[in-house]
């Protein structure tokens, strides 16, 4: 069930790099990246209201606050920017390194402790979205730099976000994270769209009521759900399948061109997710590492 929720998850993300992409064309990226976070915000308030949801204790705020800067503010900012200039395909292989990024990140907050097995599938799945984003000259630019900055803040946002899921909900984490950011993301949001180009045709109309229902909240259901029962560490490398679905999309949706090299990155980077699905992820009997002081 875990497995299947994270896999839930990852499909309604791998949609995310081709629908930025379209949306940012012709709409403002400031716009799309925290316009769709304001949107989300507003269905999250409905949510929670509708769902008499109790108020998060202080420490949960704050582990929220942190949830909120990774995948409400982070991620969204800068792939909409990298996305001005990159594909989604090439988008897709950088961002191959978050199930890694996130593993590391689980070990520091959520108490988690993988073995050695873990590691080696880990990385060996690592290495193989690295090579194939060499094959396809993958290079350091500017928007390769904001992608990777985005996967820091989205590793740090997943892993808080699935640990705090076992004590709120998975629904509830991120509810409260994209509306407790409003404060934030509405002014902005509504700068940029006052500002900004956001006189986009259809398509990209389309591509932002994607990612601001679907990417910055609703994806997240089942994700966090996963990531709480699963474990972060091990259900956050179903992710490493997400590049490859992205570059399906990117190829069926958007025409870019994916060439052979990507039937060989599938076979080694799904081999490595039965691997680490079969490796043992142990939660420490010690709390993670959270100071409920902050």
């Amino acid at each position: 069930m875990p497995i299947f929720l994270g896999f839930l998850g990852v499909l309604a993300f791998s949609f995310t790099l081709p629908a930025t992409r379209v949306a940012v064309e012709e709409l403002d990226p400031t716009f799309v990246g925290i316009g769709r976070e304001a949107i989300a915000a507003v269905l999250a308030g409905v949510i929670l209201i509708a769902a008499r949801a109790p108020l998060p204790t202080r420490p949960q705020l704050f582990r929220i606050a942190i949830v909120a800067s990774g995948v409400a503010i982070g991620w969204p900012i800068f792939t909409a920017f990298a996305l001005r200039g990159l594909t989604s395909a090439h988008s897709a292989v950088i961002v191959g390194v978050l199930p890694a990024a996130t593993a590391v990140v689980a070990v520091l907050r959520a108490g988690e402790r993988p073995s050695a097995g873990f590691w080696a599938a880990s990385f060996a799945g690592l290495a193989a979205v690295l090579a194939f984003a060499a094959t396809q000259g993958a290079g350091v630019s500017t928007g390769d730099v904001q992608i990777l900055l985005a996967v820091a803040l989205a590793a740090i946002g997943y892993a808080e976000g699935g640990a705090l899921s076992r004590e709120l909900g998975g629904w509830r984490v991120i509810c409260w994270a994209v509306f407790l950011s409003a404060p934030l993301t509405v002014p902005i949001g509504a700068v940029a769209a006052a500002t900004g180009d956001i006189h986009g045709g259809g398509d990209a109309w389309l591509g932002f009521a994607y990612v601001a229902t679907v990417s910055a909240l609703i994806g997240f259901f089942p994700w966090y759900a996963g990531l709480a029962r699963g474990g972060v560490a091990k259900i956050g490398q179903i992710q490493l399948i997400q590049p490859l679905l992205t570059l399906a999309w990117s190829a069926l949706l958007l025409g870019e061109h994916i060439g052979a090299a990507t039937i060989v990155a599938s076979i080694a980077v799904l081999a490595s997710v039965v691997a680490t699905q079969r490796a043992r992820v142990t939660r420490s009997s010690r709390p993670p590492l959270v100071t409920s002081g902050q």
